[in-house]
């Protein structure tokens, strides 16, 4: 009977996860290795190693409306789309009315999670960590929900820009950059085209003597505010448009979106002409973009091709001569070094999960990694039914399908995703909002009326 559940990181996932195992009669017992709640949207003036790490202006993209837990509404006089201090006090304010703090030891790290020596019968797990005294700590635990997060190593690819070893300026990572004070006046590079270097790039833009983003494959640039001034994603991520994203041709519902974004700016007049189309790949959300373009103070460049002394140079030859900074904004290697690395077990190296979730090849599914994975939409209620599931699942409530079973639906679910998205890793975090907010409450209120969730 599992009773004593570990939740490993106390950030938004790991606090709905103690929530959750509350509801549910178990006993969370949570491992922070911070001393404070909070995980990536905690703002810290020094980048902590192993820890996510955010840029001090960082506002959400989802609205506060579409992304709030589902009994803890936002206060009211919070803005639609918050700057992170605000989501963190928001977290704060949901621990203190649930009384989740008595279930965390901070400045605990941990070091290993195995199974233990009948785990084939019991389903437990060994989990070892390290106090605040640096004092080593045994435990066993009946089931394990990992809420580490995936923002913690940084992928900083160096080595495939020749001449990086002889630059003089300074490249850094966009998990070190915090704001632009460090840079004005200098000319800077942004390397990326996803929401942080969109950010990033128009901020610095408003200090730098020139900032210059550099982009291999352009993207769709929307903004936050959707028609009649609403927040996007409340008009956007409805039925009746999943319902029609189902039914319509792609390539219909592709040259709707496209011709609508293009009346917004023309995006190759703009240098953001992708080589996808709307729906094949991420938009980037960004309000102020297309007008620092507009003004000069931004401009758009080809993919890095490497380094020339105080210089980069592009893919079109085009090369920019004293720049001071290169940031790269080149995402995060998705890691779990306390994990033991059979779960690791994919061709490329990604954790294979059925549903995102549960790992198939563990003879008793008492371990559940939460919110890894992409969506179009607002992970925290996301988050919240994969809780839901997993307790359900790990109190035998809810019954997973063979491993074969779990594996041909990885499979197939990964296939499905490729013919949108190439890259194999990639592939297999994504999955779609609403279908799979469905998914999961089917399993966790099978004769309810679940739809009414959403």
């Amino acid at each position: 009977m599992v009773a004593r559940v570990a939740v490993i990181g106390a950030g938004s996932s790991g606090l709905v996860c103690i929530k959750v195992c509350v509801d549910e009669g178990l006993q969370p017992v949570c491992f922070e290795s911070s001393d404070d709640i909070g995980g990536l949207w905690r703002f810290k003036e020094t980048p902590e190693p192993e820890r996510a790490n955010i840029y001090r202006s960082l506002v959400v993209n989802t609205s506060k409306e579409m992304m709030c837990f589902s009994d803890y509404p936002m206060p009211p006089n919070y803005p639609n789309y918050m700057h992170n201090s605000q989501l963190l006090q928001y977290y704060r304010l949901y621990a203190e009315h649930f009384d989740l703090l008595r279930h965390i030891h901070f400045k605990t790290t941990v070091r290993s999670v195995t199974q233990r020596a009948d785990f084939s019968e019991s389903g437990q797990w060994d989990v070892v960590t390290v106090n605040r005294d640096g004092e080593e700590e045994r435990h066993v635990f009946d089931a394990v929900l990992v809420c580490s997060g995936h923002y913690t190593h940084p992928a900083l690819p160096l080595t495939d820009f020749p001449g990086y070893q002889t630059f003089s300026g300074h490249c850094l990572h966009s998990w070190e950059y915090k704001d632009a004070d460090a840079c004005r006046g200098k000319r800077v590079v942004v390397v990326g085209i996803g929401n942080s270097a969109g950010d990033i790039a128009v901020e610095l833009s408003r200090f730098t003597e020139k900032t210059f983003l550099s982009t291999r494959q352009g993207a769709w640039v929307i903004g936050r505010m959707a028609s009649n001034g609403f927040p996007l994603d409340m008009t956007a991520i409805t039925r009746f448009n999943n319902i029609l994203m189902q039914r319509l041709p792609k390539s219909l519902t592709n040259w709707a979106a496209e011709r609508s974004l293009n009346k917004q700016f023309n995006h190759r007049l703009y240098g953001l002409q992708p080589r996808h189309r709307p729906f094949d790949k991420w938009p980037l959300i960004n309000d102020d973009l297309p007008g620092r373009i507009l003004q000069g103070a931004l401009v758009m460049k080809p993919n890095l091709r490497g380094f020339r002394g105080s210089g980069v140079e592009f893919e079109d030859g085009s090369v920019e001569e004293n720049i001071d900074s290169v940031v790269f904004c080149t995402g995060y290697k998705g890691t779990f070094p306390f994990l033991p690395a059979a779960l690791t077990n994919g061709p490329n190296g990604e954790f294979t999960l059925y549903k995102r979730v549960f790992p198939p090849s563990l003879s008793k599914p008492t371990l559940a990694i939460m919110g890894l994975l992409q969506a179009r939409g607002p992970i925290m209620p996301i988050v919240e039914m994969q809780a839901r599931w997993a307790v359900r699942v790990f109190t035998g409530f809810c019954r997973l399908p063979t491993e074969e079973k779990m594996l041909e639906v990885f499979e197939s679910d990964r296939k499905s995703n490729m013919k949108s998205c190439p890259c194999p890793r990639q592939a297999a975090l994504e999955v779609d909002y609403i279908s799979y907010l469905d998914f999961m409450a089917e399993k966790v209120c099978p004769d309810q009326l679940h739809y009414f969730y959403l």
